[in-house]
Parts: C-alpha cells; structure tokens; sequence
C-alpha cells in the first residue's frame, strides 16, 4: 500500500472543531501523523492549497443491502458525493435472514425489491453468510449491515397479522442475538410496514432484548410519520426503554400538511425529555422535501389482512379495486393513511419494472390517472401494485422546509441519503446527491449550518452511533478515509425532475489509504471493507 502525503490543506477533524491548517499523512491504510509542515517522504503527494480535507462521509441510512454483491456499478453513485462507509439493513427490512423456504423467500423478495432492486435466490441465507459474500466481494467502500426485525418476523412468520406466539418471540430474539454476536452494529425496525405494523410495542421491547444486552442501538421507521407521529415518537422511546438500549429515530420527520410547523416541536420534546432522563435518543434526517418508498406502503393494512401476495391478486379485480378505494378513504388510529393525509396529487411514481408502465414515470399519480383514462386515482394506484406484483417505487412530496431545518440544528441530528435501490432510471434525488446537497444548500446558501457543524453530522457522530470506531474523524491512528475538495465547488446536480446526475467537486476521496476517486473519476473498486463492531 502506497503512502500518501496531503499538503496545505485546511484540516477538519469531523468532530466540529474549526479547521486548522496542516499536512495529513497516511500509510498502512491509517492517518499516522497530521501536523504542520509534514516533511515526510511518501510515494504520493498531494497538494491541497486551497482545499478542504475531511473525513470521509458515513451514511448510516441506505438500503444498497444486494449491491455490492449484483451490481457492479455499485460504488460511483455512492463515493462520488463523498461516501466512504455505508450502513445497510434499515427500516425493518434487510437482505437477511431469508426465509427457509424458497416460495416464502421469493415473496419476501418481490415485495421489498422497490426498496432494495432485484435480488434472487441464489445469495446467502444467514447473516454470516452475507457477511462472508461481502468479505468475498470487491468494495469500493466500506459497508456495514443491519437486520431488520421486518425481516426477521417474515421468516419466522410470514406477512402474519396474528400476535406472537412464545415459541416465535424465542425465534425471532435468536435471529436478532445471532446478528449481534456478529458484529451487527445496530438492529433496525420498520414499524410502519408491513408486517411489522401488526406488532405490539410490547413484542417489539421483549424480541429486541439482545440489542440492550450487547449495548447497540436500534434504528426505527417509526409507526406513523404523519397524524400519528407524535404517538409513534412516544412508542419507539418506550420500546428502547423497555428494551434497555438506544434509540435512532430514522429519517425524523413530520408528513402531511396540516401537521407542519407543529408537531415536529411536540416530539422533539418527548425526545428531549427522554435524553434529560439519561436517555440515548438521537435522530437523523435527510436534507429533502420528498420523501421514497414503496407504493405498497399505501395499503390499508385491513385490506392486506396479513396476507401481500392475496392483497395484490386482490387489487387485480374491480372487487379489490372498490374495496382498496373504500379502505384508503378511512382515517385509522394505528396506521397513517397518506391516500388522505398527503394525497394522490403529492405522490410520484419513480420506479417500475414493467416496460408499458414506463409511461408514468414521473408523474403524480393524480396527473397519470388522468391523462391515461383511470377512474381515478385509486383505480391507477391498485393497477400499478397489481401489475408490477408490488414492485412500485413512488416519491411523497410530505415536508415542509421549515420542519427540516428545525431538525437540521438539533445537536443530535445526523444527516443520512435513505437511498433506496429500486431498478428505475428515475430515483429519489438523495440516491446521487444528498451530502453535496447538504453542504451547499443548508451551508453555503442558507446557513442553517456551519461546515463544521454539518460534516460532525455526517462523518464522526454517524460513525459513533453506529460504533464503527475510528472511522469518522481525521485524528492520529484513524483509518484513511479522506475527502480533499474544495467547499464552494463540491456539489450535487440530481433534481427531481432530473435525478441521475452525478455529484461533481471532488478532488480526492480515500477509503483505507488508497485513492479511490482522482478528480472526479473512479480509479479503484476495491479498497472498502467489510465493517463489524
């Protein structure tokens, strides 16, 4: 491995301290000297004159879980805004553990693959095996898992609305213990999805007892992000509370428009009061308006019944139709109904993979029923879900700015991408660009942060919450990840209108001591690692 020297840049620590004026030196894959002046010699000297160098980004929030092991592109999206480690397995849903059985695994699979692309049937079942398939697997960064207890329920379970019984809370705990005796760095929960919606806060507190016992966290979608999220707020802190661990409450946000400007101020103060009770709760947020998923998340959990694959040959039916158009017109106590409280005009579609269905890419659901002769849009929404077997991505226009920025400046917040790998050519824009974004808009353009403060948000707190121990921060005996850029060129292109734009600015990254991108193109794909605490 070569030995690098970085020269008369602007050093920042990623801890929120100011930057200092220094040379960085790096050999072995870790920062072995930064101070001023560094006359070492090194087979490569770079000179940052005028140029930033941080720590690389750490992006504990994206669902690129089957990527590193099918896609081979997977890498540039992620490294050229500045990612050098990610964490995968969030929002209850993880490539593993994969249900024993091959028909179970192949639903499991269709259902999720507007969140995670296509996968198959041929990769690893068990968490050691897809840690072993990564170890195997050429990195072009550094990747953490999760799993999901989304996940772990459907292998116990299915897509069951029934309660547990015994002998499945023992086997689902045994999912989870297994993980985090191998190194999971955190278990994640999906609550608002299915079939994790027809859980009680009481099973989730008693099969995530393990996470308390090894001191990790857990990371959670929370039930309800709309009407219900001060509810769901107060669930998730009691969860972790019963549970004895800490909390990261995933992409903290409140939907629907009636809910703006308030509600974000009443969590918060359940998290505050929590944190003052020595509490570990923290938040992360990603810098957009928009928010993405699946469409199926728009199913009335009544309509599904516990049962995906009957609920979508259901939707296939003017029967099914009606009675999804009835069931989504309802408000419910336990379940956020976006049909309602955002709207079908507040929702785009953003991935297919049946190619007559192409057409409404990019539309509103309201605007797509319209012009191609649906009934409404209900009547569009059921067809997509019913031809695409469920594999519909959309985007929710559901935030307002003024709550993000207010999320923004709390000192726990972390910035995440919530990137999801749908097979469409027109994702979420945060897939190619939300750190640049972050530091131009809510830096540069607005202020809502410093520089310090946004890069402590995306490099050394993430790192720490996850334990991924020295990685995060530019320190004597940190790993070598490292950014050289310039702040006031770095930056980001993917709107949502046109979202597959690549984020450009980046002179250097460097993941384990190794260069990796060389102004802005990649040079290496094989320099991450496999990461477990």
């Amino acid at each position: 491995m070569k030995t690098i020297l970085i020269k008369n840049g602007t050093v920042y620590d990623g801890l929120g301290n100011p930057g200092q004026k220094a040379d960085v030196y790096l050999a072995d894959g870790k920062v072995e000297k930064i101070a001023p002046a560094l006359s070492c010699e090194a087979d490569i000297v770079i000179d940052a004159s005028g140029k930033a160098v941080t720590p690389g980004i750490v992006d504990i929030h994206r669902h690129h879980d089957a990527k590193p092991l099918n896609d081979p592109a997977f890498g540039l999206r992620e490294l050229r805004q500045g990612i050098t480690t990610a964490v995968s397995g969030n929002c209850g849903i993880s490539m593993v553990p994969r249900p024993e059985d091959p028909e179970r695994a192949k639903e499991y699979y269709a259902f999720e693959e507007a969140v995670m692309g296509p996968i198959g049937l041929d990769g690893p079942v068990t968490y050691r095996e897809y840690l072993d398939a990564l170890r195997k697997a050429d990195l072009p960064l550094n990747t953490a898992a999760m799993i999901g207890t989304g996940t772990a329920k459907i292998c116990v379970k299915n897509f069951s609305d029934t309660p547990y019984t015994e002998e499945e809370l023992e086997k689902t705990e045994a999912l989870i213990e297994d993980a985090l005796a191998q190194g999971a760095p955190a278990i994640s929960l999906g609550i608002m999805y299915l079939p994790e919606c027809y859980s009680s806060t009481e099973e989730f507190a008693r099969i995530l007892r393990p996470v308390g016992k090894y001191g990790r966290v857990i990371t959670t979608h929370i039930r309800g992000e709309g009407d219900s999220m001060v509810d769901s707020v107060k669930e998730v802190i009691e969860i972790a509370r019963k549970a004895g661990c800490a909390l990261e409450i995933s992409h903290f946000k409140s939907c629907g428009m009636k809910n703006w400007r308030k509600e974000i101020h009443r969590a918060i103060a359940l998290i505050e009061e929590a944190r003052a009770q020595g509490m570990d709760v923290t938040c992360d947020f990603y810098p957009y308006e928009g928010g993405s998923t699946a469409l199926t998340t728009m199913l009335p959990p009544v309509f599904v019944a516990g049962d995906m694959q009957k609920a979508l040959k259901k939707l296939g039916t003017p029967e099914g139709v009606e009675e999804f158009r009835k069931t989504s017109s309802v408000l419910y106590d336990d379940w956020d109904n976006f049909c309602i409280t955002l709207g079908w005009d507040r929702i785009i579609i953003s991935g297919v993979t049946v190619k007559e269905n192409e057409k409404f890419l990019g539309m509103t659901v309201t605007d797509a029923a319209e012009k191609f002769g649906f009934e409404d849009a209900a009547a569009l929404a059921a067809y997509l879900m019913y031809s695409e077997d469920g594999k519909c991505a959309i985007i929710n226009m559901s935030m307002c700015q003024e709550d993000i920025d207010t999320i923004a400046r709390l000192p726990y917040s972390n910035i995440i991408s919530d990137a999801i790998y749908a097979q469409t050519d027109t994702p979420h824009p945060r897939m190619f660009g939300a750190f640049p974004k972050a530091l131009r808009e809510y830096v540069r353009e607005r202020g809502v942060l410093t520089f310090e403060e946004a890069l402590r948000k995306m490099t050394s707190q993430p790192a720490a919450r996850m334990g991924l121990a020295g990685r995060g921060q530019l320190a004597e005996g940190a790993f070598a990840d490292v950014l050289v850029f310039d702040p006031a060129v770095f930056t980001d292109h993917a709107t949502f209108t046109d979202p597959a734009n690549l984020a450009t600015g980046l002179d250097k990254v460097i993941v384990n001591g190794q260069i990796v991108i060389d102004n802005d193109e990649l040079v290496c794909r094989s320099a991450g690692r496999v990461l477990t605490v």
